[in-house]
């Protein structure tokens, strides 16, 4: 194969890119000493003509190193010869173990062309990826490698944004810059990077590419002018690091992804409950009375959340003395434990440049950014100048941990259950260059003004500034990285919403402590590594008990350590619709399944219409959170009559499913199997439902399609060709393929029904906490597919802890009218109060009649038995 395949012809010419004038076409490079053995390929690349230099200096010399990983994976890597250029660090996306696959085995086949070089990706005799669309071009500081793609093609991935989930396919650019995107525009970059695609192909599977690089980069999709689609990287730096994975349907595919980035986080039981926040509660007494009201207005409550509002004018592990004093604050954490509920604080990165102890122990320690010339690197936030924590540092970490073992103290400081991250891009209010931080936030009212005290307050409580040390002077070198680039400006512009590189975010040359990576390479790495330190820095100070850690800035590979909260969306219905496609996305393509908007709408003023509706749509996303700004209206679930109806009816559903859920959850951290899906995840081989990302799967067994515009009471769903059941009736609906329209939807309701072939879990009440749900007894609805069976799971544990000494894990099959209950018992002993039978079944008399068929049992879960339901 490889003779063959050197002995062919040059692809049509030379590509020339930008509109730089006076430049030679890009010659690409050609391949020599090609080492192959069924595992790997190597070869060394050499530059095949002239340079062109177009957006930065062309490297002379790179490595292919092509591994069989595994029978569905492939890795392709493109490297400069002596190594010097950056790669994304270990430390932060931990590579994948090599299986030592082989090519023999393996569904998935490297070829190449060696004059010019480029490679090909198959699937059997199907092209997967084909880089002969254009020069490999690798320079100082632009790369660009370019594919194409079939004729219509289907592809969902490159995230975060707020486009489709199906992702448009003519004139089209995804940029990967992480910035502070309020309002979340569309077709923008946003809070994370997500370098990975899929190509659903209906007939022969699905694949991923995934490009293991962090720079800045745009990726574009289209068509050039004979109509021929294509996809292109054009990154800023780095290196082409691919990872090409296979399954059968796309379920598979994303399971192989989970191989590569890691498995996601296991979660809490209770985090799964119903969280409220917002920006702008003016002190501890306004936050109890928000827990005091969802208590009488007999909405279930599960964890109380404040702002930056409970920090000193601002300042991360700070109390307002005035407004939120210690005394109380604790008062308030101990009701809220006392009453099976939890508390979640946020904290930022930036951290105050003023006397107070964060900043200080951090000046001593020397873990804050620094100039190259050995100054502290400022910027402005809230609390108005500010430092930015070294993630690199090698006393960053021991830095954190102090922080939070100090402030969240059980003892004597804030007892939090959970954290929030905001602000982690890192974002500067400060456009760039920033020259005067301190007289930018003097004219911007950074930090802001607090509002008055309440006259029942308390009067402040001392404050007790450490004594300042000085951070230590020396000069900062880069020692991963080309020299000689311009890592202020680059020669190529991505499309960063923000403008240049630096603006509004930490500036691009500054060089990191430790490896001496610099920002211009990791910037988008950096809120992912806040995240990993932030939660050991949870788990240092609770080491048995699982941490929530709730971040807005992720990279690949986040899920491992932390969920992800949407951003700053707005009270509008384009948001609420498009949060569906957005937690698709990173629940089932970029396993990070903890996943949610901010319910109702964090910017401007929601409706009652709208809250009513995404109190319910919220319900279904795994993590579920009210939260909206200051000086927006007030959007508690109680405000409105109808908000508290809908929250009410979607929580009962949701508590009742918690066990559902969290069984689903838990494989998915065991298989990397999705729980949050897509319709075509469940039906591959349906056209129709590639494009949907109005309707999702909740599970593979509940299908919700909510309805999504304003003034509606009725809503056109899809149902593929099987069977379903209403999951408030019971009633069966047969789908043919088609739309149905579902109507006298009251602004309180929400679609449900239960695909056929599977068996639900339920608690046989709900509950106002988990705590209190998880003394409930089980139930279960049993919903036969067209072949008549079914089938379930339930896997149950203590609820918190990282290591489980006891769980319980069961297996449900019905077949032939027998209902078969086969569980692994540790301890636990759960008692299955019904069996809820659906369907016509031979029983009944009518359609609507008799639709479901309840059977009381009273058995032990743990005990294999078997059950006569027909």
């Amino acid at each position: 194969m490889l003779a063959s395949l050197l002995l062919l012809v040059p692809l049509a010419g030379a590509v020339v890119i930008g509109s730089r004038a006076n430049t030679p076409p890009c010659p690409g490079y050609k391949a020599s000493n090609i080492q192959e053995t069924d595992h790997a390929v190597t070869a060394d690349l050499t530059l095949a003509g002239t340079p062109c230099n177009t957006y930065g200096k062309d490297l002379q010399n790179l490595k292919l190193l092509v591994e069989y990983q595994t029978d569905e994976r492939l890795h392709v890597k493109i490297y400069d010869a002596e190594e010097c250029v950056y790669q994304v660090p270990e430390k932060v996306l931990p590579r994948v173990a090599d299986s030592d696959g082989s090519r023999k085995d393996s569904a998935l086949k490297f070829e190449y062309q060696a004059v010019p070089f480029s490679f090909t990706v198959k699937r059997k005799d199907e092209v997967l990826f084909n880089s002969s669309a254009s020069n490999l071009i690798f320079q100082s500081q632009y790369l660009k490698l370019r594919t194409w793609l079939p004729d219509h093609p289907h592809l969902y991935g490159l995230g975060e944004h707020t486009d489709a989930l199906h992702l448009p396919t003519t004139n089209y650019t995804r940029t990967f810059w992480n910035r502070d995107s309020y309002g979340i525009p569309e077709n923008s970059n946003l809070y994370g990077t997500h370098p990975v695609y899929y190509d659903h192909r209906s007939q022969s599977g699905t694949h991923g590419v995934f490009l293991l690089n962090s720079n800045g980069m745009d990726v574009r999709i289209d068509k050039t002018e004979n109509g021929k689609h294509y996809l292109e990287y054009n990154t800023l730096g780095g290196i082409f690091d691919f990872y090409f994975f296979t399954g059968s349907n796309p379920k598979e595919a994303s399971i192989e992804y989970a191989k590569i980035v890691g498995l996601p986080a296991m979660q809490s039981y209770w985090t799964f409950g119903f969280h409220q926040c917002r920006y702008g509660y003016r002190d501890v007494y306004q936050v109890a009375e928000v827990v005091y009201n969802y208590s009488k207005a007999d909405i279930p409550l599960e964890t109380m959340w404040t702002d930056i509002d409970y920090m000193d004018r601002r300042r991360v592990f700070t109390l307002d003395p005035d407004r939120f004093p210690l005394k109380k604050m604790r008062e308030l954490v101990d009701y809220l434990h006392d009453h099976d509920q939890h508390y979640i604080v946020m904290v930022d990165p930036a951290v105050s440049v003023s006397d107070n102890g964060a900043f200080n122990r951090g000046s001593a320690k020397g873990v804050f950014l620094k100039n190259q010339n050995g100054s502290l690197y400022k910027g402005a936030v809230w609390p108005g100048v500010t430092a930015y924590p070294d993630w690199f540092h090698p006393d960053v970490q021991d830095y954190w941990n102090d922080e939070f073992n100090a402030f969240f103290h059980a003892e004597t400081g804030v007892d939090i259950d959970g954290l929030w991250i905001d602000m982690n891009e890192a974002a500067n209010f400060c456009s760039y260059p920033c020259t005067d931080p301190e007289k930018y936030a003097s004219q911007n009212n950074l930090p802001p003004a607090p509002p008055p005290v309440r006259p029942s307050n308390p009067r402040p409580l001392p404050d007790f500034p450490a004594d300042f040390q000085p951070f230590a002077k020396r000069i900062y070198q880069a020692k991963h990285g080309l020299e000689g680039r311009n890592l202020i400006n680059p020669p190529y512009t991505i499309r960063n919403g923000a403008g240049s590189l630096s603006n509004k975010t930490i500036n691009t040359d500054i060089v990191h402590a430790g490896e001496g990576y610099v920002e211009y390479d990791t910037h988008n790495l950096y809120g992912t590594m806040m995240s990993a330190s932030s939660r050991e820095a949870m788990q240092h100070r609770r080491p048995d008990v699982r941490p929530l850690v709730i971040t807005r800035s992720t990279y690949a590979g986040a899920g491992r350590e932390v969920g992800h909260w949407l951003g700053d969306n707005f009270s509008k219905w384009s948001h609420y619709r498009i949060s569906i496609a957005e937690a698709l996305a990173f629940a089932s393509m970029f396993q990070v399944p903890m996943v949610g908007s901010d319910v109702c709408g964090f910017g401007g003023n929601t409706t009652e219409e709208l809250c009513a509706r995404w109190a319910s749509l919220g319900a279904f996303f795994p993590f579920y959170r009210n939260h909206n700004e200051l000086g927006s209206i007030s959007q508690e679930f109680y405000i409105w009559p109808s908000v508290q109806e809908s929250a009410r009816k979607a929580i009962d559903i949701r508590y009742r499913l918690l066990d559902y859920i969290y069984t689903l959850f838990h494989r998915q951290t065991q298989t990397g199997e999705p729980f949050l899906q897509p319709m075509f995840y469940l039906y591959p081989e349906d056209t129709n439902t590639f494009t949907i990302d109005l309707q999702f799967f909740y599970g593979d067994a509940i299908l919700v399609s909510p309805v999504t515009s304003q003034g509606r009471t009725s809503v056109d769903a899809y149902f593929p060709d099987d069977i379903f059941y209403d999951w408030y009736t019971g009633i069966p609906v047969r789908g043919q393929g088609a739309n149905i329209t579902l109507r006298d939807l009251d602004i309180t309701d929400i679609p449900l029904h239960i695909r056929g072939g599977t068996i639900i879990p339920i608690r046989s009440s709900s509950a106002m906490t988990t705590t209190e749900l998880r003394e409930e007894s089980f139930q279960l609805i049993v919903a036969p597919g067209l072949d008549g069976t079914a089938s379930g799971s339930l896997y149950l544990d203590d609820g918190e802890s990282l290591q489980q000494e006891a769980t319980l894990e069961v297996q449900f099959e019905y077949r032939n009218g027998i209902l078969r209950v086969d569980g692994k018992f540790q301890r636990h002993i759960n008692v299955l109060e019904s069996v809820t039978l659906l369907g016509p079944g031979k029983h009944r008399r009518s359609r609507e009649e008799g639709a479901k068929k309840t059977i009381p049992t009273n058995l032990e879960l743990s005990k294999p038995t078997e059950i006569k339901l027909e």
